[in-house]
């Protein structure tokens, strides 16, 4: 069975480091040992209401944003869910079969719909049916996840397993997930108890795909720390969730160890890693800015690459959907010529 990734990211906007660090610099490495499909996952955007021309113009800056970090669209499929219809009829499938009792275990909906459940969009609800869709329209064998969305893959697994049970054929595999050992997770520069996000009202609590040279250096300059020196080994971090935030960074930038990237700073003052930080990020970043500025100003370009992708990869789903259909009974007439 061909070894197949199905990565997505929300088209939300305002990329930032720990996007990159997080997700996108990993997905960038697999290419070299899997068949990947990286979507911009724009049905699950619309489970919360969005301005239709913010949407459109995410869409893009996502895309642009894939491209310039070294995805190659050539040799694997990038494109927009919303594209391939396939994503939408599968995910009612697996509507039918999933448990309510399966969804209303999902953390991550309590948490996105707070106290007022009942007011939340059965989108959100049933965003984790489409989630499994988006992988196994594609069989996919692998997906990349965080912490955030283990529970979510398992939920995948759990409707591959019980189709293949209802209907006694093993049409999808089971996904497996792919722990990212190098994976980075990226805190706010203004407090290292939180995630770095989009969503912070404060710009400079992230360093954005966009930023420029003056602006990174700033941001670090700004960044929240503690007043003492720099610790001499990894247990001197504990409590200190700034100064292992920006080391974890720098760590992740120079392509060093944490262990390594503590020696280097052992007693100094935060001025020392924040001044070479600064080199680092803006030595990474800025090839990849150049070519996603680039791109942002050629629409043509990215949305050319986006509609190959999407014809790719309904050529890829069309197969599967077909098996779908005649295993669970569905009449295909055949068309009269």
């Amino acid at each position: 069975m061909t070894q197949r990734i199905f990565s997505g990211v929300q088209p939300t906007g305002n990329l930032h480091l720990g996007n990159y660090l997080g997700a996108i610099r990993n997905w960038v490495a697999l290419q070299d040992q899997y068949e990947c499909l990286f979507c911009v996952v724009d049905l699950h955007a619309i489970t919360v209401w969005q301005d239709p021309d913010a949407l459109r113009k995410s869409t893009r800056e996502v895309a642009a944003a894939l491209i310039a970090s070294g995805i190659d669209a050539k040799k694997h499929i990038i494109f927009n869910q919303s594209q391939v219809s396939g994503h939408a009829e599968l995910a009612w499938i697996f509507n039918c079969v999933a448990r309510l009792g399966w969804l209303g275990r999902m953390t991550q909906f309590k948490e996105k719909a707070g106290k007022d459940q009942e007011a939340a969009s059965v989108g959100l609800f049933a965003y984790p049916n489409l989630m499994a869709a988006d992988i196994l329209l594609y069989k996919g064998t692998h997906v990349p996840v965080g912490e955030d969305q283990k529970q979510h893959l398992e939920l995948a697994r759990d409707i591959a397993q019980k189709f293949n049970h209802d209907y006694k054929k093993d049409v999808f595999p089971v996904p497996e997930p792919l722990i990212l050992g190098s994976a980075t997770r990226v805190m706010s520069l203004k407090d290292g108890t939180s995630k770095m996000s989009k969503s912070d009202p404060s710009d400079l609590s992230r360093i954005n795909m966009t930023d420029d040279t003056d602006t990174i250096v700033r941001k670090i300059k700004k960044a929240k720390t503690d007043p003492d020196l720099l610790p001499e080994n990894a247990a001197g971090l504990e409590g200190r969730p700034e100064a292992r935030n920006l080391l974890g960074i720098y760590a992740a930038l120079a392509d060093v160890t944490m262990d390594d990237a503590i020696a280097e700073f052992a007693g100094q003052q935060f001025s020392a890693l924040k001044g070479r930080l600064s080199d680092v990020a803006v030595a990474s970043l800025a090839p990849i800015q150049e070519e996603y500025t680039r791109l942002l100003a050629d629409k043509a370009q990215v949305d050319a690459v986006l509609a190959d992708g999407a014809e790719r990869a309904t050529a890829l789903a069309e197969p599967v959907l077909r098996e779908v259909q005649d295993v669970i009974g569905f009449l295909r007439p055949k068309k009269a010529r």
